[in-house]
């Protein structure tokens, strides 16, 4: 009668264990979805990465020239220089 019992305790914890793979925290669904949000988020890093490049190079240039203070003052004030004309084409 004892004999019986060991598989059968044995099985149920194979069939526990089965079930935390598949359904658990751990399990393979779960671990997929995370992998695909770290994939996201590795993504979205990247990118702001690049756009603080962007930003400390022109923090750089508005620190060494006065170029780039002229060229934004042109761009996005629409600032004109002596004996130029201004003109915005719309598009």
């Amino acid at each position: 009668m004892g004999n019986r019992w060991v598989p059968a305790v044995l099985i149920t914890l194979l069939v526990i264990l089965h079930g935390q793979l598949w359904f658990g925290r751990g399990s393979i669904p779960n671990v997929a979805k995370l992998a695909g949000q770290l994939e996201e988020q590795k993504r979205q890093n990247a990118q702001a990465v690049q756009a603080n490049e962007r930003l400390e190079a022109e923090i750089h240039d508005l620190k060494e020239g006065l170029e780039i203070v002229e060229e934004k003052a042109r761009s996005e004030l629409g600032m004109v220089k002596a004996n130029e004309i201004y003109v915005q084409i719309a598009r």
